[in-house]
């Protein structure tokens, strides 16, 4: 069995201002610097990234962006290029959000080009997959995810997923105050991995980091922390606020010592 590194990441979404994003990257350097095997990343605003970046400095938080485009730079207006987010320091992407899937439209193609260009050019991924209530009803969310899962990593190999994270987030749990059961979590997290190891191998489908989104909140934090399948959480709104963020750091660290 692989002991995998708990991974806490704070997605800002379309919040904070330069002073905010500022000082709430202080106050989660600080935290992480006691953060002892569990990493952190923070994912800012495209404006705020390099205040963030130096407001971060060498405590061992990681930058990463909410979005990049697929092409080189060049005429596409209003569009941010793997090479800027390399840049300005950027490690990480998180691509194929529900936000982005179901508020702006993107589909499993386009988040795949963006997936391949961001490996091509040593932009580590944050790929998230999740279903709707709708879907999850009607008892189709192992499907959801396969669709979702062979979409996204369409093309790329067993030795390029050694620089993705997957990220779960029932849909129907973001931003809503509902969070999925324990059960519910780690199956689906489970199926990801049965996933990973049918299509690629089993070495790889115990390597890779799979994280909870959706609602993570200080009080759930160590109860989804501690599930066999859970490496980490993808979090919103409590990743605006330090007195949040931080317990949940916290209790990755509680839980990073276990095999898994």
């Amino acid at each position: 069995m692989t002991a995998r590194t708990p991974l806490i990441a704070g997605n800002w979404k379309m919040n904070t201002t330069r002073a905010s994003a500022v000082e709430l990257a202080r106050k989660v350097s600080v935290a992480a610097a006691n953060a002892k095997h569990v990493d952190v990343l923070v994912c800012p605003p495209f404006p705020y990234l390099t205040p963030v970046r130096d407001a971060l400095g060498t405590g061992g938080v990681a930058l990463g962006a909410q979005n990049v485009y697929f092409e080189p730079p060049g005429a596409f207006t209003g569009e941010v290029a793997v090479e800027m987010l390399l840049d300005v320091g950027c490690r990480y992407v998180i691509l194929g959000h529900s936000e982005r899937r179901h508020v702006l439209g993107e589909n499993d193609a386009v988040i795949n080009r963006k997936v391949q260009a961001s490996l091509a050019k040593g932009l580590d991924v944050i790929l998230c997959v999740g279903e709707l209530l709708q879907e999850r009803q009607a008892g189709r969310t192992e499907a959801v995810l396969d669709a979702q899962m062979s979409g996204g990593l369409s093309g790329v190999s067993a030795e390029a997923l050694a620089h993705v994270v997957l990220a779960y987030e029932p849909v129907w749990a973001i931003g809503t105050g509902v969070t999925a059961s324990p059960e519910q979590a780690d199956s689906a997290h489970a199926h990801l991995r049965k996933w990973l190891a049918g299509r690629y191998n089993p070495q790889v489908a115990q390597r890779m980091r799979i994280l909870y989104g959706g609602s993570v909140k200080p009080d759930n934090a160590a109860s989804l922390l501690g599930l066999p399948n859970v490496d980490g959480a993808l979090v919103g709104g409590a990743s605006l606020k330090a007195d949040q963020f931080v317990p949940i750091i916290e209790a990755a660290v509680a839980v990073s010592g276990t095999e898994r």
